[in-house]
């Protein structure tokens, strides 16, 4: 496939247009190719030197990410940010950013792919950030404790980044929203859930959850938003047959 397929595809699916007002991302094609076609897409969290160097090492043609390189604010092409730039023009790979489009997107989505992990029903748009929902909330079929749910939303035997236990000894309802959303705990108590789950945490949120009984487990930022690349990249390749590839580049954060 080029770029212009791939690019209609991603945005096809994914709608980057609606979130134009409230996404500081240049959601879309970032960086473009020479025209070559593509044989390989690989998908991460960031677009950085890392992971860049490791899809040109696996010969993806294209590189998919959550988090890409041009934001609101135009960069000056200097540092890390012009050999991130060399690295893909050297490998004539292009750059594919989809920022808020995949945190909500109602299949593919890193929350709404937690959501599916635990197996939520009812569920429904939840968290309002500058005028668009991005997240999800849903009840459980059967109230299950808190060390129960961490085993189902960790399968890979990751521990969360924190946890704070401050609600209900058995969890009814859960909101979900990835990355760094430690504010909208303030959404999930209007709307009486047991549970919250994001990414990281703020010590601004601790005395809000204790006050208002609501547990609050933090992923951790980057793993909270390896869902949504990963179910992209299958969809990818069951809709199309492209050869695809996560990369895995943790932070620890």
């Amino acid at each position: 496939m080029k770029t212009a397929e791939l690019d209609k595809w991603f945005s096809s699916l994914l709608d980057p247009a609606r979130f134009e007002a409230a996404d500081p991302s240049r959601n879309g094609l970032q960086v473009d190719n020479d025209g070559a076609d593509i044989m390989r897409v690989a998908f991460a969290v960031d677009a950085c030197a890392q992971t860049i160097e490791k899809a040109a090492a696996l010969g993806a043609g294209l590189l998919f990410v959550h988090h890409g390189l041009f934001w609101k604010e135009p960069l000056m092409v200097t540092g890390s940010h012009y050999k991130r730039i060399k690295l893909l023009m050297q490998s004539n790979m292009a750059l594919y950013a989809s920022h808020l489009p995949l945190d909500a997107h109602a299949e593919c989505g890193n929350n709404a792919g937690l959501a599916a992990r635990l197996q939520l029903e009812n569920i429904q748009p939840f968290a309002r950030y500058r005028g668009m929902e991005i997240g999800y909330y849903g009840s459980l079929s059967v109230p299950v404790s808190l060390d129960a749910l961490c085993a189902t939303l960790f399968p890979d035997g990751h521990t969360p980044r924190n946890l704070l236990p401050f609600g209900p000894k058995h969890i009814s309802s859960v909101g979900i929203v990835s990355g760094g959303a430690a504010d909208e705990v303030h959404q999930a108590i209007d709307l009486g859930l047991d549970l919250y789950i994001t990414g990281e945490l703020t010590h601004e949120i601790y005395h809000p959850a204790l006050e208002n009984s609501i547990s609050v487990i933090a992923c951790g930022h980057y793993y909270s938003e390896t869902v949504g690349p990963r179910l992209v990249a299958a969809r990818l390749a069951k809709e199309t047959g492209m050869d695809t590839v996560f990369i895995d580049a943790p932070t620890g954060l």
